[in-house]
């Protein structure tokens, strides 16, 4: 029996404690560590999910011999540095999207990561989901024909607080870091990178985008039609829609859900999928997957696609600054 990977958990944040309570679901890994800059924080949360270790520093935490992978848990802006960090310790790093805050950041990360032979993959839980795993393969099946749209769309209510994190520009705070990283994503597993894009934003109340509304176009002639908002819940759904069928995801969409396979001429069929917890585990689970097998990453979750994805959400904002400028 293989023993479980021993995490280590930088940051103590709400996302960190949705992953601690998730592994509890599997038997291949175990968070063995926490680190946080706040000590209070770091017992608080070691306490909560019975870690045994618990740092006041994240330098420390990548330090461990007691840990053998890092889950990089905190602010996007950290992301870069404390992924660095963990990869100069020798450590193999599942990183939370979005991925970095540029391209540019992404490209250093993954360049490190081959240099030194070390593991590393961005934190899309999503495509791990048992759903995203029965699209994929009905999609590589030919169900669909020739794909012609992607929809998706992640809109959440958040008070306008200029206490948030979410209306912090130096905290990458804006509704496309944070919730157009599902959709975007989405339609990079099913279409690939853009070829030319467009985009509509506009700034909430502190500069951060608040809303955005994005067409890609792809060389197949395919389009993606896709939506993020800081100022209400909206479905969460979305559609894959081919020339033999369409897929129709229920919302949420980027959480375990369910969905119709519906042809262009025929009954739909449905297909649902049991559920426990957010689902988070089963990242979790591709992780020790790869180490098991001696993988450098994943290749449901390659790391030249985090890169591309970094580079089409940098292209989207740049409406922003240019809408400003009007």
């Amino acid at each position: 029996m293989v023993e479980p990977l021993r995490w280590g958990i930088l940051g103590t944040g709400s996302i960190a404690h949705t992953f601690a309570s998730d592994l509890r679901f599997i038997d291949e890994g175990v968070v063995a560590a926490v680190g946080s800059r706040s000590p209070n924080s770091a017992d608080s949360f070691g306490d909560q999910f019975g870690v045994p270790l618990r740092f006041d520093s994240y330098e420390a935490l990548v330090d461990s011999a007691l840990v053998d992978v890092v889950y990089v848990a905190t602010p996007h802006p950290m992301h870069f540095a404390n992924a660095m960090l963990a990869l100069e310790h020798d450590k193999p790093v599942l990183v939370e999207k979005a991925f970095t805050m540029t391209a540019r950041e992404a490209r250093e990360l993954v360049a490190v990561a081959r240099a030194k032979g070390l593991f590393l993959m961005e934190a899309m839980w999503t495509r791990f989901l048992p759903h995203m795993v029965a699209v994929r393969k009905l999609i590589s099946d030919g169900a669909l024909g020739d794909i012609v749209t992607v929809e998706a769309d992640h809109g959440q209510w958040f008070a306008p607080d200029p206490a948030s994190r979410l209306f912090a520009p130096d905290l990458g705070g804006g509704a496309l870091l944070d919730l157009g990283v599902y959709p975007v994503s989405f339609a990079s597993m099913v279409l690939g990178a853009p070829d030319r894009l467009t985009a509509l934003v506009d700034p909430a109340f502190s500069g951060v985008d608040g809303q955005t509304s994005m067409l890609f176009g792809y060389a197949s002639g395919a389009h993606a039609v896709l939506t993020c908002t800081l100022g209400a819940r909206t479905p969460t759904r979305a559609c894959i829609s081919g020339t033999k069928a369409r897929i129709e995801i229920d919302g949420d969409f980027y959480a375990p859900s369910s969905f119709a396979l519906i042809p262009r001429e025929g009954n739909e069929q449905r297909f649902d999928f049991p559920k426990q917890g957010r689902g988070l585990y089963y990242q979790a689970q591709e992780v020790a997957r790869c180490l098991g097998e001696g993988r450098l990453e994943s290749d449901v979750m390659p790391l030249d696609e985090s890169i591309s994805i970094m580079a089409t959400m940098e292209r989207v904002l740049a409406f922003l600054y240019i809408q400003k400028a009007l």
